[in-house]
């Protein structure tokens, strides 16, 4: 007796693939530029006002900000397409490379687009190997625009509702973009050489690394939002670390003083 077929991986259209991953990264870079601002990385002044979602959102005026951010969710993109990421990564450190805080988004149920490299869609959409029939629209149904843009505009302003209530962090801090790979990711290993290997205390448990590095999930976890965007459905949170606790403690009992 032939054993089941296996259920088929939804099936997206070029055209919807290609909206659906350039709105993830707008969205991400959204976030990112909002988690700067309230997290006053840089002074506000050098932040202007614009809107998205119909929201007032802040972007960083600098231009080697802009373009570090733009690049590295170019290379965050990258990695979604071949379906090796599970979790991504916005990182706070202090200034001696402590882990302050992570505002995570697990992308661990995103679809793999294989074929879209470098930017250019080449064969985006699935295609189904019993009669070579091209995907049909997801679940049947077309994709609601104005439903995406509404879930990533709930994610926006709970991100920056918990980023402007949070505890300031210690002066000199620095951020930067990691991507947590699923077990049966590849490292991007190519030239040139977009990303390397994060510092030990930010490495996940892995066939690699026995134990997590000890800043991975955080002293304190506040879950942000589970956001469902066509067929997309990804969760947000942040997390806390020791360190910044520890300092936080530390400052609040000299104001006592």
């Amino acid at each position: 007796m032939p054993a089941p077929s296996q259920p088929q991986p939804p099936l997206i259209p070029f055209s919807q693939a290609s909206q659906l991953l350039d709105s993830f990264s707008q969205f991400l870079t959204v976030a990112i530029h909002n988690i700067l601002f309230y997290r006053s990385l840089y002074p506000s002044q050098t932040f202007l006002t614009t809107r998205a979602y119909n929201l007032p959102v802040h972007q960083s005026r600098h231009p080697q900000v802009c373009s570090w951010i733009r690049d590295a969710v170019d290379a965050v993109k990258g990695q979604l397409v071949l379906g090796a990421v599970d979790r991504i990564a916005t990182v706070i450190v202090d200034a001696e490379s402590r882990a302050m805080e992570r505002w995570m988004i697990d992308v661990g149920g995103f679809p793999a687009w294989k074929g879209l490299k470098e930017g250019k869609a080449k064969g985006l959409a699935r295609r189904d190997e019993d009669d070579g029939r091209e995907g049909a629209e997801v679940g049947g149904d077309k994709v609601n625009w104005t439903n995406v843009d509404e879930q990533f505009r709930a994610g926006i302003r709970r991100m920056a509702y918990a980023a402007e209530k949070m505890a300031s962090l210690p002066e000199g801090c620095s951020f930067t973009i990691a991507v947590e790979l699923r077990d049966e990711g590849e490292a991007p290993i190519g030239h040139p050489q977009h990303w390397m290997p994060s510092e030990p205390n930010l490495q996940i448990q892995s066939k690699d690394h026995g134990e997590a590095g000890k800043d991975v999930g955080g002293a304190k976890t506040t879950p942000l939002r589970a956001i469902e965007a066509g067929p997309l459905f990804f969760e947000c949170w942040v997390e806390e670390g020791k360190a910044k606790l520890e300092a936080t403690s530390s400052i609040s009992s000299n104001n006592d003083v």
